[in-house]
């Protein structure tokens, strides 16, 4: 919220401003609080401008994961309160979308994924593929292929995409692909 005042305070002095965001602005990006702060001064134009989400880069690491219907939920608690994220990974889960967790976990939430995953699992079979991206586009990315109940004991960071399949996911020469229903 300081920074978006800030950029307020020197686009009404005539500046040119920019605000930066890690992967998409719009998505669990600064965008929207932009937007917010700035209700008030309508005379200001703010253009978003699209960048990659780690969900699209992290799917294009791990082959082709999201080409069906997919959903991104955030495991932080920080906005969102837990019980709207248990509900959010209860109702995907049980649509069969494959899903994108972002905020996997951290020192304080360290648990929180497999958390999840015991949901998710309720609903879904032990053998849907997953995959974990860590570090997407940066030194060190490298990637996982596993499974929704091997997941629930894997080490993630905030700097870790996970991706969980859905009932038709499979693993295609080492990557995780989702059909969309073509006939072959």
């Amino acid at each position: 919220v300081d920074r978006c005042k800030l950029a307020i305070e020197e686009a009404l002095k005539g500046k040119t401003v920019a605000m930066i965001s890690s992967g998409d602005a719009g998505v669990y990006g600064m965008a929207g609080i932009m937007y917010q702060v700035a209700a008030e001064h309508p005379e200001l134009e703010i253009e978003v401008v699209p960048g990659i989400t780690a969900a699209c880069s992290g799917a294009a690491v791990l082959g082709a994961p999201l080409i069906s219907d997919f959903c991104l939920i955030s495991l932080s608690d920080l906005l969102t309160p837990w019980e709207k994220i248990e509900k959010r990974l209860d109702c995907a889960s049980q649509a069969d979308f494959c899903i994108c967790l972002y905020n996997p976990s951290s020192f304080k939430r360290h648990d929180y994924l497999q958390k999840a995953c015991d949901i998710m699992l309720k609903n879904q079979r032990p053998d849907v593929p997953a995959g974990i991206v860590r570090n997407i586009g940066r030194d060190g990315e490298n990637y996982e292929i596993t499974t929704l109940q091997e997941l629930r004991d894997k080490e993630v960071d905030m700097f870790s995409t996970v991706i969980i399949g859905n009932s038709q996911t499979e693993v295609i020469n080492g990557k995780l692909v989702t059909p969309r229903g073509y006939k072959l």
